[in-house]
């Protein structure tokens, strides 16, 4: 007896934010292939009560990413298109989710 395996649902490419790091400069995240319909938490601003949220979001993935301003995936939104999509330091964020 044979198991079908289907592959993994992923975004292919790179998700790129800056966040301040702990000395107070900036910092650039990464997150490559993400996994697609799975909330992230970016993990250097996964505390609004310790950390800044990111900012600047650059999409270089081939799906969609909708950023929110609280971590899990809460707060206001904002989608950012495939492979071109970015926004401003004024966007700020903790979490994403692709496509």
């Amino acid at each position: 007896m044979s198991a079908t395996v289907s592959p993994a649902s992923a975004a292919v490419g790179e998700f790129q934010y800056t966040y301040v790091g702990l000395d107070g400069s900036p910092r650039i995240g990464l997150i490559d292939d993400p996994e697609s319909r799975e909330c992230i938490t970016l993990p250097e601003v996964a505390d609004p009560g310790a950390s800044q949220p990111a900012h600047s979001p650059r999409n270089r993935t081939t799906s969609t990413a909708v950023v929110f301003t609280e971590p899990d995936c809460e707060g206001d939104y904002f989608p950012l298109r495939p492979l071109t999509g970015r926004g401003s330091e004024r966007l700020k964020l903790r979490s994403v989710v692709f496509s």
